[in-house]
């Protein structure tokens, strides 16, 4: 199937020329931009003053698969800690993914130390200034390269994430369904991208599909291009962009260990590699698809102490949902880190629910 090209696209839905559209959308921008603490104001950035590659990279990071409501908090928190990315680069692994702890998606927390570190020791404690350059550091893909060049470098990249998937896919009514879109809508999204306030554009465009052009409801009568759209002019902007069926999660099935030692409990560092990896975190026996009996689990339990059961918790990750059993005991074991209960708040969320279930439920 054709669709139609932003140059080409003038008698479908109503549309107009690109450069109108974008006039009409960065003038809505300016008097409607998201105040966010990684942001130059518009009164800021008209005089000259540019976004902080480090805060707009750790934003970028933090915002991957996050809201900007639960990553503000911890965004906040960092930049207090690490103002600069030379103090990221030089803090301790475990002190970083504690302080990422509640964010998911660990990987990303590793990513960040290893970028932070190749910032502070091979470029001087600069971003490099070109795209090329941000896709040459450790963990930035096209999209956060793309992104920091934008809005830290007012490079004209093409900036494509969710929200400007959605934007696109109802400009240009695409009928093709996400995830082959892909790479359609930023064919489509990169031909409005112009040499002039390209950060800007890039914002206006986030903004759009946050505030306005949103997922099950958009405001149509709120939009400043409205009358560009495609999807509008059908009458059902809100079935765009298309979907491909998801197919089932898988479900695990997992026993997690809360052995206490008087007000401390028994935590383990897990590997560095895979699913949390080198965070702290209960012990815990194989994540499997069967269920584990109670003899099972008692027999991969890490300490030769009385378990008793103490219910269980459900978690959803990317690519599959947990149930944890718990089992509780006082004791003493080896290879183990004790933590005082008081400092559990950097394990992962998984975790942390099931310390608490497991705390609650007295010895």
């Amino acid at each position: 199937m054709a669709y139609p090209t932003a140059e080409t696209a003038g008698m479908v839905g109503g549309f107009v020329q690109p450069d109108h559209l974008r006039a009409q959308l960065l003038s809505w921008y300016d008097a409607n931009a998201r105040h966010l603490p990684w942001r130059v104001g518009q009164q800021d950035h008209a005089t000259g003053v540019r976004a902080d590659p480090y805060r707009v990279w750790l934003s970028e990071v933090m915002l991957q698969q996050t809201t900007v409501p639960h990553a503000t908090p911890y965004f906040l928190a960092f930049t207090e800690r690490w103002p600069t990315v030379a103090d990221l680069a030089s803090e301790a692994d475990g002190e970083v993914m504690a302080a990422w702890a509640g964010l998911g998606y660990y990987a990303r927390a590793r990513n960040l130390l290893a970028c932070a570190r190749a910032v502070s020791n091979d470029h001087g404690g600069v971003f490099p200034d070109t795209e090329e350059g941000l896709r040459a550091l450790p963990g930035l893909g096209p999209y956060t390269a793309a992104a920091v060049g934008a809005i830290a470098f007012d490079l004209p990249t093409n900036v494509v994430d969710g929200n400007v998937e959605r934007v696109m896919a109802r400009l240009f009514a695409v009928d093709a369904p996400l995830p082959n879109a892909k790479l359609e809508l930023k064919r489509l999204a990169g031909e409005l991208v112009r040499s002039q306030r390209p950060g800007d554009w890039a914002q206006a465009l986030m903004d759009l599909g946050a505030t306005v052009c949103k997922p099950k409801s958009p405001l149509c009568e709120r939009c400043p291009v409205s009358r560009h759209c495609a999807a509008k002019a059908e009458g059902a902007p809100e079935t765009y962009p298309r979907r491909t069926a998801k197919a089932a999660r898988p479900h695990r099935f997992g026993v997690a260990y809360v052995l206490t030692r008087g007000d401390e409990v028994a935590l383990v560092r897990r590997p560095p590699k895979g699913l949390l990896g080198g965070m702290l975190a209960l012990p815990t026996s194989e994540w499997r698809a069967k269920r584990w009996s109670e003899s099972e689990a008692i027999g991969a339990a890490p300490a030769p102490v009385k378990w008793r059961s103490a219910g269980e918790v459900e978690h959803v990750f990317t690519h599959f949902s947990l149930t944890l059993q718990i089992l509780r005991a006082e004791g003493d074991a080896q290879d183990v880190i004790w933590s005082p209960h008081r400092d559990m708040g950097g394990l992962p969320s998984v975790f942390l629910k099931a310390a608490r279930v497991g705390l609650s439920s007295a010895a």
